[in-house]
């Protein structure tokens, strides 16, 4: 366990120096929020809908924040496969799956802090109708957090998987191409998925996806209530549980047939 702390350290230390990229992401995000709410804004003036317009902004707002958290992925795994250059971390003492969980964890997770932290104090600062709302409550607040850890948790293990099939195929365009479309659309990201049919809704709350982000900002704005709360965070463990089993499965079968390639 120290060494996937250790290489989880090191890795947050990596993300902090990329000062101009987070300044560059912050902007673009919040430039994308502000042309989203004004999407919504415009939808609501001609046919109001029965989510109020705060959960939208709000929706919108802790999407963008919290943006890298779903499209970050390891480029230097992908490098190193292309390269075979993983030949070396193969021979690392400690287990491979658990070195890169623990890198793109950290990834992740610092550049979401570095650009989720400003960006909400600017969406904290617009007016009413433009920004953030507070949490429906101090406990949905704490419960949404733990939420959100679980969805990092998650997407993660779905990274992982990602990363799995690139051993196999050397080219992640094709399946990370997929995989990214099927989160945007169904994490929330492009269409908040209260605004879905609620028929549709009944199925795609239940993917994994929807763990990632869209069940923490429910939890925030009050959508799911409190008591809803240990079967929301559960369905999150499950689905982290099984992608970490299946993403182990398949980096063990891949350590058994890997041939490397470069030189």
């Amino acid at each position: 366990m120290k060494a996937y702390l250790s290489v989880f350290r090191m890795r947050l230390r990596m993300e902090t120096q990329y000062r101009g990229a987070v300044l560059g992401g912050v902007a673009c995000q919040a430039f994308f929020g502000l042309i989203l709410i004004a999407v919504y804004r415009a939808m609501y003036a001609g046919k109001p809908q029965t989510m109020p317009l705060s959960h939208v902004t709000t929706y919108v707002w802790l999407q963008q924040a919290f943006f890298r958290m779903l499209l970050a992925s390891d480029a230097e795994l992908m490098d190193k496969v292309r390269t075979g250059g993983i030949a070396y971390d193969l021979c690392r003492p400690i287990h491979l799956y658990g070195f890169y969980y623990a890198r793109i964890m950290a990834q992740k997770l610092m550049g979401s802090l570095l650009r989720a932290l400003p960006m909400l104090i600017f969406a904290a600062l617009l007016p009413q109708g433009w920004g953030i709302s507070p949490p429906a409550s101090v406990s949905a607040l704490t419960a949404s957090l733990a939420a959100l850890l679980l969805g990092l948790c998650c997407v993660c293990a779905m990274e992982n998987i990602t990363m799995a099939f690139t051993m196999r195929t050397l080219d992640p365009r094709g399946f990370q191409a997929m995989l990214n479309l099927l989160m945007m659309i169904l994490s929330g990201n492009i269409l908040p998925l209260t605004l879905f049919p609620d028929s549709w809704q009944q199925a795609i709350t239940l993917l994994p996806y929807a763990q990632m982000l869209d069940a923490p900002i429910r939890l925030y704005t009050g959508e799911y209530a409190l008591p809803q709360a240990p079967g929301v965070l559960l369905l999150q463990g499950g689905w982290t549980a099984l992608l970490v089993i299946v993403g182990m499965v398949l980096w063990k079968q891949n350590q058994h047939r890997l041939i490397i390639q470069g030189g």
